[in-house]
């Protein structure tokens, strides 16, 4: 599961958010593994932009964003409590080794170039897992960004190759896109399901995470 930053830490009633997704993420468990990659959202922007006005580097400002998913990633551990793994890892070979251990694997990202939700794609690769859930801060795909077009396509179904088509093809420190081109690319290769949900939502998150009916959008292989 990759969940935005912008879901996890909006300054919305975030502890209490955090708190009922910590409680979802333990029923259900239950009944699936889980490993969580957590984004970077409003406090990367902050330091990413912050890093760039002061002269650094692409290189540096990925290490800034890397930073803040991996406090984001700590909060939601913590909520976890002994549900979860005892670190956050901090890249995929940690975040398999742990997955082993039967708790749930909470991290951030990994090194400069990758976003999460690459990583999610990575490390659904090196597990074996079909399905990633990826929960944002808009309810489905659309042909653009719905809170700036109102007149933006809605999809309920994409295959990989019809997403990738949609996302931007460029890596810069801080962008934000519905799901970024590395991670679709990687989709694509694995043959892995995406399952587009509003994070807030979670009733939607649970339905996606246990490969339920969703009212997002569901990418397929094909």
């Amino acid at each position: 599961m990759s969940i935005g930053g912008s879901v996890l830490i909006p300054d919305d009633d975030d502890h209490s958010y955090i708190m009922r997704l910590a409680a979802l993420l333990r029923e259900v468990s239950n009944d699936v593994d889980l490993l969580v990659i957590c984004g970077g959202g409003r406090v990367a922007r902050y330091y990413t932009n912050t890093g760039k006005k002061i002269g650094g580097t692409t290189h540096q400002l990925d290490l800034l964003g890397i930073g803040a998913t991996r406090l984001n990633a700590e909060l939601l551990r913590i909520a976890l409590g002994d549900a979860a793994h005892d670190t956050v890892p901090l890249t995929v070979d940690e975040a398999v080794n742990a997955f082993s251990g039967g708790r749930i694997v909470v991290m951030g990202g990994t090194e400069p170039g990758h976003t999460t939700d690459a990583v999610a794609a990575m490390a659904a690769e090196a597990i074996g897992c079909r399905r990633i859930v990826n929960a944002t801060s808009v309810d489905a795909v659309y042909s653009d960004d719905p809170k700036i077009d109102r007149n933006a396509k809605r999809y309920t179904h994409l295959t990989l190759g019809e997403l990738s088509k949609i996302v931007y093809d460029e890596h810069g420190a801080g962008r934000s896109s519905v799901f970024d081109p590395l991670g679709v690319k990687l989709a694509m290769q694995n043959g892995n399901d995406i399952l587009m949900v509003s994070g807030r939502d979670l009733a939607e998150v649970k339905n996606a995470i246990l490969g339920k009916k969703i009212k997002g959008t569901t990418v397929t292989p094909g």
